[in-house]
C-alpha cells in the first residue's frame, strides 16, 4: 500500500510557532470539497524560521533555510538539511551551515540533487552549497554578492535576492533581485557548484516592479515573474541554448476594481501548462490565468479568495489535483481542489491551523 501524500509547512518561528509543521493530506470522496483535509500531524522538526523549503522526493530529503540574521554568533543565515521517513514523514535534522548572509529567505536543489542554491534577501547574496550522498551539507561552494539599486526609496536601497530558478537543463540559474528589478543570469556549472555571470548577465523589469519569485513552464519555453512590489507579472520566452530571457508581456495580478496595497508573493505554473496562479498579499486571494500554449501570454481568468490574510506561498501538489494556501497572517493553511478541466480552484473551506505559515510544499506517496 502506498504512503500518504504528506505536506510540510514552513513558518516563522516566535512566541507561535517552533519549526516546521507536518500534515497528512485526505481525499476520500474528492467530489466533496470539505473532504479535502490537511490531517496535523505534529511538529515534524523544531527549527528557527523555516521560512521556505525545498523538497528532493527522490532521496527522501529536505532543505530549509533558517531566515536568520545571525547563525553561530556570526552575521547572516542558515540552511538545514533534513532526512524524511518515508513512513511516518517525520524529519531528522542532518546538519547545518551558514548560507553566507543575511536573511535567506528562498531555496532551490539542482536538477542533480547534488547541490541547493540559496538566495539571501537580507544581504542580496547567492550561494551554492553541495549535497553530500548522505544529505548532509557542505561548505558553500560559491557566493554570489550583488550589488547596485533602483527607484523605490525603502524597498530598493540596494539588493535583495529573492529566490533562485534554475532552467531545466540545470545550465543557467536565474536570479531576482527585488532591489535591484533585474533577473540576474548565471552559467550554473553543477559539477563544481559554481555559478558564473553570462555574457547576457541580466534581463531587466520595469523600474520600480521588484521581481520577487519566477517559475518555467514544465516544456522550458517561457518564465513568468511576480513582481512584488507593482503588483504584475512579467512574462519572458526563453532561449535554452543561449540562455537569454526575452519579455514579451506585462500583466497585472489584480482585478481592475482594486486598488489597496497589495505585494503579490508566489507564482508557479500548472504541471499541465495550461495555467499560472499567483498569490496577493493585500487582496489575500490567488489568482488564476490562462496560458495560450503557442505564444506563452497569460489572460486573467478569476481570482479565489483565500479566506485569510497575507497568502505568502502556496503549493501544488506533484499529481496536480491540489493547491495548498499558506494564510501567513491568519495561521492558517487553506487546500484547493484544482478543476482538471478548467484549472480553477474548488476552496475546501476547511482551514488547517498552522502558526504563521510561510511556505507549503507537498511530498507525492512513495511505494
Amino acid at each position: 500500500m502506498p504512503n500518504p501524500t504528506f505536506v510540510y509547512v514552513g513558518t516563522y518561528t516566535g512566541p507561535k510557532s517552533k519549526g516546521i509543521y507536518l500534515f497528512r493530506l485526505q481525499t476520500e470522496n474528492l467530489e466533496v470539497s470539505q473532504n479535502i483535509l490537511l490531517v496535523p500531524l505534529g511538529l515534524a522538526a523544531e527549527s528557527p524560521s523555516p521560512s521556505f523549503l525545498e523538497l528532493d522526493v527522490k532521496r527522501q530529503r529536505l532543505f530549509a533555510v533558517n531566515e536568520l540574521s545571525e547563525f553561530e554568533g556570526k552575521p547572516g543565515g542558515a540552511v538545514s538539511a533534513f532526512s524524511i521517513d518515508p513512513k511516518t514523514g517525520a524529519l531528522k535534522l542532518l546538519n547545518q551551515r551558514p548560507s553566507m548572509g543575511a536573511g535567506p529567505c528562498h531555496i532551490v536543489s539542482d536538477k542533480e540533487g547534488r547541490h541547493v542554491l540559496v538566495a539571501n534577501y537580507g544581504s542580496g547574496s547567492v550561494a551554492v552549497l553541495p549535497v553530500r550522498a548522505d544529505g548532509t551539507l557542505g561548505a558553500a561552494s560559491d557566493v554570489v554578492q550583488h550589488a547596485g539599486k533602483s527607484v523605490h526609496p525603502e524597498r530598493q536601497k540596494g539588493p535583495h535576492a529573492h529566490c533562485v530558478t534554475l532552467d531545466l537543463a540545470n545550465r543557467f540559474a536565474f536570479v531576482c533581485d527585488l532591489g535591484l528589478d533585474k533577473i540576474l543570469v548565471y552559467r550554473f556549472d553543477a559539477a563544481q557548484g559554481k555559478l558564473t555571470p553570462h555574457t547576457r548577465p541580466f534581463a531587466s523589469v520595469k523600474p520600480g516592479a521588484g521581481p520577487r519569485h519566477m517559475a518555467f513552464r514544465h516544456d522550458g519555453r517561457f518564465a513568468y515573474v511576480a513582481n512584488e512590489l507593482n503588483s504584475t507579472i512579467s512574462v519572458f520566452t526563453y532561449d535554452a541554448a543561449a540562455g537569454a530571457l526575452t519579455e514579451i508581456q506585462t500583466v497585472s495580478t489584480l482585478p481592475e476594481y482594486f486598488d489597496g496595497v497589495n505585494y503579490p508573493a508566489e507564482i508557479d505554473v500548472h504541471p499541465s501548462g495550461k495555467w499560472v496562479y499567483v498569490s496577493n498579499r493585500g487582496h489575500n486571494s490567488v489568482v488564476l490565468f490562462t496560458v495560450d500554449f503557442g505564444k506563452g501570454t497569460l489572460t486573467y481568468v478569476e481570482e479565489q479568495g483565500t479566506g485569510g490574510k497575507t497568502p505568502r506561498h502556496f503549493g501544488i501538489e506533484p499529481s496536480a489535483k491540489h493547491l495548498a494556501i499558506a494564510n501567513q497572517e491568519s495561521d492558517t493553511v487553506l487546500v484547493c481542489r484544482i478543476d482538471a478541466g478548467n484549472g480553477r480552484l474548488k476552496p475546501s473551506g476547511v482551514f488547517a491551523s498552522v502558526p504563521t505559515p510561510a511556505c507549503v510544499k507537498f511530498l507525492p506517496p512513495t511505494e
